[in-house]
């Protein structure tokens, strides 16, 4: 067996985040049980284009005895994955017969309450919030929850980390909630894939500051390239205390 350079993965120093499998041109990684891993020791070209991605430092290219790489098994193997999507089907509509809770409605807007002279410091503040359900998983590809819109991608964690959710990011977005750590990365790109290609007014991504979460804008950028929609995704990127640490528009 020939020495040659290929990926070493620190398990301790991984966090799951995806990043490394995005930017694998040979589809050689994968996440399994929170982790990356190699698929096949035949499509890791050694080259090295996945190290940068990797906010933790986990990826290195060492030499050791490995087998060749099998350009050929590449492309057999990129042409299964996108086989894959291609025929993938799409999730249907949740049905009113199912779960009560994944049932999609649409909620009207409420006029906002006219000033009190003195509002008691106690008052609930009213949700922004304007469908059901949120999650990436249960919501339709399709309609009116997306077309003049304007959707706000959210990783899930920003709910409880970010204590003016409802005023400086729900209010007046179709919303769309997701992990990109524990939910399946290729699922979720090829969902986001078919909403993107809905007439979106704007797009807007909200993560928390921690690596893992960086790889939402990476999905999202991927599912923009596969839609053939280009718009500007506008991101913040809030601290895990709930401050706001960046805001930028990417092409």
């Amino acid at each position: 067996m020939p020495v040659r350079n290929i990926i070493r993965i620190d398990e301790e120093k991984c966090t799951g985040c995806g990043l490394c499998i995005l930017s694998c041109a040979e589809g050689a990684l994968k996440i399994v049980n929170g982790k990356a891993k190699v698929v096949s020791e035949t499509f890791c070209d050694g080259l090295g284009a996945c190290i940068g991605t990797c906010p933790e430092g986990a990826l290195t290219i060492i030499q050791r005895e490995a087998v060749d790489f099998d350009e050929k098994a590449v492309e057999t193997h990129l042409e299964r994955l996108k086989h894959e999507r291609e025929t993938a089907q799409p999730e249907p509509p949740p049905m009113a017969c199912g779960c009560p809770g994944s049932m999609l409605r649409v909620f009207e807007a409420e006029p906002a309450p006219k000033p009190a002279a003195a509002a008691p410091s106690n008052a609930p503040a009213a949700s922004a919030l304007r469908q059901w359900p949120v999650q990436l998983k249960l919501l339709p590809t399709s309609g009116n929850l997306y077309d003049g819109k304007d959707v706000l991608l959210l990783a899930d964690c920003v709910a409880v980390a970010y204590p003016d959710l409802h005023r400086k990011l729900i209010a007046g977005h179709t919303v769309v909630m997701t992990c990109p750590k524990l939910d399946h990365a290729e699922e979720s790109i090829a969902k986001l894939a078919e909403i993107f290609k809905n007439k979106l007014h704007s797009l807007s991504i909200a993560i928390m500051e921690v690596p893992c979460c960086g790889g939402l804008v990476r999905i999202a950028q991927e599912a923009a390239q596969r839609s053939g929609v280009k718009r500007p995704i506008k991101t913040v990127t809030l601290g895990i205390r709930g401050e706001t640490l960046e805001e930028r528009t990417l092409s």
